[in-house]
């Protein structure tokens, strides 16, 4: 037997289904507007679904009513509100999204996205033509660009190595080009030019506040002929040269020297990892408290011209 009733409104309580449910109360105690149905339920598009895929199934909307407005950009859900999503562990995962996701944070939390494991191996596991794994010790392997392997292991591998670059070669088909990095104990910086007819070199304005100008060291090579140039001396601002008998100059010239906004590299420290660093900002203390300039761990510079 069915009823087809034009509208309906329910003062109290609707229930589709049989037997009773303690969550809207029963009788003299029940919940007025609260509503049950054991379900299956579909809302949207009757023939989005063809089998019973969940207890509320939601399809898009296709009422054609004239004052049933629809939005370009419907959505089948849309709630207001914050959502709590507990797992019966019914499945392999408690969540399953098929399509893209984007999260937007409100600033209520400290995390726009917070993921907790439960003492498993992988605590977030991404793959398609990459795959990123996120280990519950924190952890995490790349297929690409760390070869599949803990990025800590190569870490530690970088650390024995030098530190390069590799590209495809710029000028030749099939080749590639390597370089690595310049290694020395200290945390240094330089400028190079060429001087002509000039006999000063002017050091970046901003020098006078980076580097420590009692470790500027200076290289010169004189172009086409022997003119020997000398340092006669140099301050923050400056490097003041000479050469034979005034000739002019013509000269390539090096300046480097060391940084006094961080202390200066410990270079020998007794440990068997990087983490034993003696220096903790380096490592240890969270990003947005590390001081590089921390009195605390302040040594002499490596490095003294004068």
């Amino acid at each position: 037997m069915s009823f087809n009733l034009d509208d309906v409104n329910i003062g109290g309580q609707l229930k589709v289904g049989t037997g009773i449910v303690p969550a809207i109360k029963e009788g003299a105690t029940k919940i007025n507007g609260s509503m049950y149905s054991e379900g299956p339920v579909v809302f949207g598009n009757q023939t989005t679904f063809d089998n019973q895929d969940g207890t509320l199934m939601i399809a898009r909307n296709t009422n054609n009513d004239e004052h049933c407005e629809i939005p370009d950009d419907d959505k089948a859900l849309f709630v207001r509100g914050d959502v709590r999503i507990e797992t019966d562990g019914n499945n392999d995962h408690g969540l399953h999204v098929d399509g893209d996701t984007k999260i937007v944070g409100d600033g209520r939390a400290d995390n726009t996205l917070l993921i907790k494991s439960a003492g498993q191996t992988d605590v977030v596991k991404i793959s398609g033509g990459g795959s990123i794994v996120l280990m519950d010790d924190g952890d995490a392997i790349f297929s690409k660009g760390s070869d599949g392997v803990r990025l800590s292991t190569r870490f530690d591998s970088a650390d024995d190595r030098p530190k390069p670059f590799d590209i495809k070669h710029p000028s030749r088909d099939g080749y590639r080009l390597r370089y690595a990095c310049v290694e020395g104990p200290e945390v240094g910086v330089y400028i190079r030019g060429r001087l002509k007819n000039v006999k000063e070199i002017i050091l970046p304005s901003y020098w006078k506040d980076f580097v420590y100008i009692d470790s500027i060291s200076v290289q010169l090579q004189p172009i086409g002929a022997h003119q020997n140039i000398i340092i006669k001396r140099w301050d923050d601002e400056k490097i003041y040269l000479q050469s034979k008998g005034g000739m002019p100059i013509d000269c390539f010239y090096h300046v480097y020297a060391e940084r006094n906004d961080i202390n200066p590299l410990i270079t020998e420290y007794q440990g068997d990892r990087c983490e034993d660093y003696p220096d903790p900002n380096h490592h240890k203390i969270p990003k947005p408290e590390r001081n590089y300039k921390d009195p605390n761990y302040a040594r002499e510079q490596n490095i003294r011209t004068k």
